[in-house]
């Protein structure tokens, strides 16, 4: 295995990349959001993620994701397919309150800082979506990471198996080599599956010290939050 210098000290030498999902590990959790518009709306819970499961990959969210449709028609198509399911969203007013919950957490920023000083490589891998080429959101955070891997851009999304592939052979690493951090828990089963090691992340803090104990970096995992006034659009 190539080394990475003396910049890894304290770090497993068998893990050479960290990659992390965006919503709900880096950012705030797109879960919680729509948990909140249930709530607010007086829907079942989880009856949003249901028509998600129950549509599969022809449904309205997973074409969205792997760049198949984009918002404008993904909105009505969404919407019907709720209403065959039993209930009604404004699935526009939906899409603004998860991108109001996708805002950086500075303990997650400060670790991917701390991680690329020591020498490791830090992606990100997400399921996301197209917004007519806006550069803004989630996608302002290109420059935090050395690679950026994006399910609308590759036309595929997590769990599918090659979409974790690409992002390997991209960096020229094998599973093994990295630890992969989701808070979903079928993306990580197809982690484990290649060869990763995985993090279910609930939340900040607990992730970064489960990510300090496996690579072996004593006194850390939060260090300062250089980070706390730092905003995407």
């Amino acid at each position: 295995m190539a080394s990475c210098g003396s910049r890894c000290e304290g770090v497993s030498l068998r893990i050479r990349a960290v990659i992390f999902d965006l919503g709900g590990v880096v950012l705030g959790s797109p879960l919680h959001a729509i948990a909140a518009y249930e709530r607010e709306l007086g829907i079942p819970a989880g009856a949003v993620n249901r028509v998600v499961a129950d549509t599969g990959a022809e449904g309205a969210w997973a074409r969205l994701e792997r760049g198949l449709i984009g918002l404008t028609a993904f909105i009505p198509a969404f919407e019907i397919e709720c209403a065959a399911a039993g209930f009604a969203i404004d699935a526009r007013v939906m899409m603004e309150r998860i991108g109001a919950e996708s805002q950086p957490r500075p303990a997650m920023l400060t670790a991917i800082r701390t991680l690329r000083a020591r020498g490791l490589r830090v992606a990100a891998l997400t399921n996301n979506w197209s917004e007519d080429g806006r550069e803004d959101g989630p996608r302002a955070l290109r420059g935090h990471f050395d690679a950026f891997f994006e399910s609308s851009a590759l036309g595929l999304q997590k769990p599918d198996p090659r979409i974790y592939e690409h992002a390997c052979a991209a960096l020229a690493i094998a599973p093994e080599e990295v630890v992969f951090l989701d808070d979903i828990g079928r993306n990580l089963k197809t982690a484990r599956a290649l060869g990763m090691a995985t993090i279910k992340v609930d939340t900040p803090e607990q992730a970064l010290a489960e990510l300090a104990r496996l690579l072996g970096i004593p006194g850390w995992p939060l260090g300062d939050h250089n980070d706390q006034d730092i905003e995407i659009g």
